[in-house]
């Protein structure tokens, strides 16, 4: 199992897990998961969702799903793109924390980091100003200055 620390960076395996009342928002919640993941170069292992519904959290199949997961060494930890997928309030969220911390895991808030949407033209040149920063320079009708 990775021994890298729950805030660090590293190919940790973690799960995405979202609750939500409506497809559209499962949808964003996972995005918003992925994203914090990615960030930190964590390796999204598995994906478990719920319908918003009065079930206790450990009742829903979802995070019986992950908790599974989580016994058996699958994963390191959970991402959440809200405290409100998992808990009433700060404090159960904290207590669901060190439950899980408990257990070997870690529970991961991504509500802070709000993925950026951009076009697929935004993305090249975001990428194409990252080459030319570390001087790679893909485009061919780049010229060199005194170079005629």
């Amino acid at each position: 199992m990775p021994t890298n620390p729950p805030g660090g960076l590293g190919h940790v395996p973690v799960a995405v897990y979202s609750c939500a009342a409506t497809s559209t928002d499962l949808g964003e919640s996972e995005e918003r998961g992925r994203y914090h993941a990615d960030a930190r170069h964590w390796q999204v292992a598995g994906v478990w969702s719920a319908r918003a519904s009065s079930l206790p959290l450990m009742e829903r199949p979802g995070w019986q799903a992950f908790t599974a997961a989580l016994s058996a060494g699958m994963i390191r930890g959970v991402v959440v793109s809200g405290l409100t997928h998992v808990a009433a309030g700060a404090a159960q969220f904290a207590g669901l924390g060190v439950l899980l911390r408990d257990r070997g895991g870690f529970l991961a808030d991504a509500s802070s980091g709000t993925p950026t949407r951009r076009t697929p033209g935004q993305a090249r040149r975001r990428h194409d100003i990252a080459d030319a920063a570390s001087g790679w320079f893909t485009q061919q009708d780049t010229y060199e200055e005194g170079v005629s």
